[in-house]
């Protein structure tokens, strides 16, 4: 089974991981888990007038790499076999274009995100990928 496991760094994403884990011991088929780091750099644009795009760079490759460490300690205790993928862009979009192009299985994410009062505005991510993903999304507390 093919797992997409979308990380933002907030607790209801590394209860998500817990339970991918818990999943993947119990089941009788190899599971592959894709870790996925995702941040819209749109909010940056003017920034990026002022500071080299490399700096940039490097810092949202830090920050991703940061907030995905908790869960990639999680998997290794685990023993689940998993990889990693580092976007940017539009975060809805990119998760469900990542999860067709690898033809995932399942998507599980955490229910609610390191975002809050842009929720209220926008919707919220899971909101967006359990309405519009072709595979099954498990939405985690």
């Amino acid at each position: 089974m093919k797992v997409l496991l979308p990380i933002d760094g907030s607790k209801s994403s590394l209860n998500a991981t817990k339970y991918v884990a818990k999943m993947a011991k119990n089941s009788r088929s190899p599971t592959i888990v894709t870790l996925v780091n995702v941040h819209d750099d749109a909010g940056l644009s003017y920034v990026k007038q002022f500071i080299d795009k490399s700096i940039v760079n490097e810092y949202l490759r830090e920050l991703s790499e940061k907030e995905l460490k908790a869960a990639q300690k999680v998997l290794d205790v685990a023993r689940v076999k998993h990889n990693m993928a580092i976007l940017r862009g539009h975060v809805a979009d990119e998760i469900m274009a990542l999860a067709n192009k690898d033809k995932v299985d399942l998507i599980v994410m955490g229910a609610k995100g390191r975002s809050g009062f842009l929720d209220i505005l926008m919707g919220s991510v899971a909101q967006r990928i359990s309405s519009s993903a072709k595979q099954p999304v498990l939405l985690i507390k």
